[in-house]
């Protein structure tokens, strides 16, 4: 055995498999990363340099006046607070009550339990583009066209957020309730002090999809919103998009601007989003 470790054949063997698969995970990377690089780079350019053949990838003369110029042509700034505003409300409120209701379906045991979370998930594959004018509706008869509410409402409630913080609920040890049970606590505070606080990898993998999903949403605040300083971000940069021309440098200095946050998100809460990625779906139902 000590013979075959040693086998040089063996270790440049395993040495050239290594290094193809750094090469193919580079190469993936890059294929990744380029488009980014390159929105950046357009970001930075004149709009004659942009179509120049052939392309160039590094501006001739930085413009990086672009930047600035995206607040004075348009109210970015008010769409850049509305979409904070819209997407911190949204994913906050939907992780409260995704995580109630995963508690709920986990832990409480009531007749047609499992029958409601059965019809619960099925609701999953209606398509959302079904479900808009309903919601359009609704949202009229309230009269909420047009407010911050339209657009978070219907983003807080979805049967992927309560599947995913169900299934990790329920790998959690039922000693720890049963214990607080005998103290006197309530559900409620069974969920609030002692689930929850367990729930800081779920809540952060499920906190990144909500953030980006509200963050990029189009199609429903381009229905409910009518108002040119109520719109976010998402249906803001359109209107670098002109009937007979796109101010390119324009459009991907905002689209720069506007993936910072995603960024700043990701980052902080990487180490929780690749732990509740693991320890998520562990248990089945």
């Amino acid at each position: 055995m000590r013979g075959k470790r040693g086998d040089p054949y063996q270790q440049v063997s395993e040495a050239l498999k290594r290094t193809i698969i750094h090469i193919i995970l580079l190469g993936g990377a890059t294929t990744m990363v380029a488009p980014f690089v390159w929105m950046i780079s357009t970001s930075l350019k004149t709009n004659l340099e942009v179509f120049r053949i052939p392309p160039t990838f590094i501006p001739a003369v930085p413009q990086w006046h672009n930047y600035l110029e995206i607040f004075r042509v348009v109210p970015y700034g008010r769409w850049f607070l509305n979409s904070v505003i819209i997407t911190v409300t949204q994913t906050v409120l939907y992780l409260f009550v995704a995580s109630l209701a995963g508690f709920t379906f986990a832990r409480l045991r009531f007749p047609g339990r499992d029958l409601i979370f059965t019809l619960y998930l099925a609701t999953l594959m209606v398509p959302s583009e079904v479900t808009l004018i309903p919601k359009f509706i609704l949202m009229k008869q309230l009269h909420l066209i047009d407010t911050y509410i339209a657009v978070i409402l219907p983003g807080i409630f979805n049967a992927y957020g309560v599947f995913l913080l169900r299934q990790f609920f329920m790998t959690l040890p039922e000693s720890l309730e049963e214990a607080a049970i005998i103290d006197g606590a309530s559900y409620f505070r069974i969920y609030w002090n002692i689930i929850l606080p367990l729930a800081g990898p779920a809540l952060a993998t499920l906190g990144i999809f909500s953030f980006r999903g509200a963050w990029n949403d189009f199609m429903w605040p381009l229905i409910v919103i009518n108002s040119e300083e109520m719109k976010p971000l998402s249906v803001g940069l359109a209107s670098f998009h002109g009937l007979y021309e796109t101010n390119w440098p324009h459009l991907m200095a905002a689209s720069t601007v506007a993936l910072i946050p995603m960024i700043i998100v990701f980052v902080l809460a990487q180490k929780y989003f690749v732990r509740g990625i693991a320890l998520t779906g562990l248990k089945e139902g």
